[in-house]
């Protein structure tokens, strides 16, 4: 009785140092851009008829520091002096260049980071949860360019690679391959949204870190895709099991 209790102990330890991410709940989808979403939300208002400038305004509102901070504050100002202005074309317009800047923010990033996996994986996530805005825009212009930006942000995506674990799934980056899918995107982007070049503003190394590190707290995710995420999981089955069947073979 004595080492079952000893055996309960363990098993109590074990589930309690267990890593946090592993229970942890999704508060969020990290591969979600919320720049994205508001673009999203605010087109929804500014369709209304007559359009809702004061709503629409602050929408952005919610993204205009972060957008002032990576992009600029003149970027900002320009959206809000279209909206103020109720200019509808001009601010929808300026909020597609917006997502132009954001895709170049969010790809940029991964290639400064392009050695840490989980996090140039999300980054590129979150571009391409960006462009996904910018879609039937670009459809609509040329749909077959569409379909070549979305197959390479696959290729971007590829170029990654995958670290595996203890080898099983492994498979080598290629940032050549990443670079080059990168100035497809970013160079096809130029011509339908009327853009000369990106202008990163404020967006800096130090403040790519710093961001990625604040959403990994804020969303609490695991990514089960990840087979280093399945080893606590599975730790923690094969105690239990092996507890279960001690406790069988004593009875017996």
């Amino acid at each position: 009785m004595r080492k079952l209790n000893g055996l309960l102990v363990i098993i109590l330890f074990l589930t309690i140092s267990m890593p946090s991410n592993v229970s942890a709940y999704s508060y969020g989808d990290p591969s979600k851009e919320k720049i994205a979403e508001v673009h999203e939300n605010m087109m929804t208002k500014l369709n209304q008829s007559p359009p809702n400038f004061n709503e629409a305004e602050a929408l952005f509102n919610t993204i205009k520091e972060e957008v002032s901070m990576h992009m600029g504050e003149d970027v900002s100002q320009v959206i809000l002096n279209s909206l103020e202005e109720e200019d509808k074309e001009a601010t929808i317009k300026n909020m597609q260049k917006l997502l132009a800047l954001n895709i170049s923010r969010r790809l940029e990033a991964v290639e400064k980071n392009f050695d840490e996996y989980d996090t140039s994986k999300k980054l590129l996530a979150k571009g391409f949860d960006t462009y996904e805005a910018l879609s039937p825009v670009i459809a609509a212009k040329n749909a077959e360019l569409d379909t070549n930006l979305k197959a390479e942000f696959d290729k971007a995506l590829e170029a990654l690679g995958n670290p595996g674990l203890f080898g099983v799934g492994e498979k080598e980056s290629d940032k050549e391959q990443f670079i080059e899918s990168k100035s497809f995107i970013l160079d096809k982007l130029k011509e339908p949204l009327n853009i000369e070049e990106y202008s990163a503003g404020h967006f800096t190394e130090s403040a790519t870190a710093g961001e990625s590190e604040n959403q990994s707290d804020k969303d609490q995710y695991t990514d089960f895709s990840e087979l280093k995420n399945w080893l606590p999981i599975v730790i923690l089955a094969v105690i239990i099991i092996a507890v279960f069947l001690y406790v069988r073979k004593r009875r017996t």
